[in-house]
């Protein structure tokens, strides 16, 4: 019986539950929240949806770990979240402590399972979950590379007014404003975007891309959750079906891009084994030294973890 256990039920959780669920891939999903009764009645509206939606996967909430026990696969939303006047890295050791635990507690009862973790500053608190697991690097991973793409894909349908569908793209890097959108990978129905798109076009809407979550937590004084939930679930629907999608997300590689001993926003083959490999693309001298500015940026949270014992 595969399972899922979606820790913390705030609105990002409760949507990467609710999507799973609707996709029927797996056949129990427990919720699980410090609140009492939050887990317990978001999972009860959402099993209660289940004839409308017409999906048979049984969605329980809990506040116990051992409910989570033999999970498959399990997605980390549990933190602080951003408010309009922060950063993701000012989240960095408050929500460290909050991972470090749930994790801990997670793979005691779930000890062959795959960890997405979601909570912010992401690469950072993917290191913090793989140290705290135990867990091999391949079972470990971050939800962010699909996030910034699937807003990067949607700035340029807009732009363009096409299908979502069509248009491809790869984003590289730390999640946040040193992520490295590239647009030599970007195409519309195989049409590369630069023969679209003026280069100024392009910029803008890579600016936009990289201040995403930002834009959205001005405007309503949050941070997201539909667009963050789907993507985790993408995830989740990958690994679980064995699909071996290629998707881009805070992995950890082993001299791929001249890095390792980090978790960073790459591309990986998703599969029943987590992380099945890391694809490496050719990258301009420009990408490159991007892409290192990145890591430089993650390895310096890195390092202020490190040193208070989380990573």
């Amino acid at each position: 019986m595969s399972k899922l256990t979606v820790i913390g039920a705030g609105n990002v959780g409760a949507t990467v539950a609710d999507c799973v669920a609707r996709k029927d891939i797996v056949r129990e999903i427990a919720l699980i929240d410090i609140v009492e009764g939050l887990p317990q009645g978001k999972a009860l509206d959402m099993q209660e949806s289940a004839p409308v939606h017409g999906f048979d996967t049984r969605v329980t909430g809990t506040n116990a770990y051992e409910d989570t026990a033999g999970s498959d696969i399990c997605v980390i939303t549990a933190g602080r979240p951003r408010t309009a006047d922060m950063s993701r890295d000012d989240l960095l050791e408050l929500n460290a402590s909050i991972v470090q635990s749930v994790a801990r507690q997670f793979a005691a009862h779930s000890p062959d399972a795959i960890i997405v973790v979601v909570s912010n500053p992401l690469d950072a608190m993917t290191s913090v979950a793989h140290a705290a697991s135990g867990f091999p690097a391949q079972r470990v991973m971050g939800m962010a590379g699909i996030l910034d793409t699937a807003r990067y894909r949607a700035f340029v349908a807009l732009e363009l007014g096409v299908s979502v569908r069509d248009v491809q793209a790869l984003l590289l890097g730390g999640h946040g404003d040193s992520m490295v959108p590239l647009p030599s990978c970007t195409t519309v129905g195989g049409v590369p975007v630069s023969e679209l798109l003026s280069p100024e076009t392009l910029q803008a809407i890579v600016e936009r891309t990289k201040g995403g979550g930002g834009e959205i937590s001005r405007l309503m004084g949050a941070s997201a959750w539909y667009a963050p939930g789907a993507s985790a679930a993408a995830m989740v629907e990958s690994v679980m079906n064995n699909l071996g999608r290629v998707l881009p997300c805070a992995v950890q590689p082993s001299g791929q891009y001249g890095l390792s001993d980090l978790f960073i926003g790459l591309p990986a083959r998703l599969g029943r084994n987590g992380v099945e490999n890391i694809l490496e693309v050719a990258l301009s001298d420009e990408e490159q030294a991007l892409l290192d500015a990145s890591a430089a940026h993650v390895r310096r949270n890195l390092d202020t973890l490190r040193q208070k014992g989380f990573a």
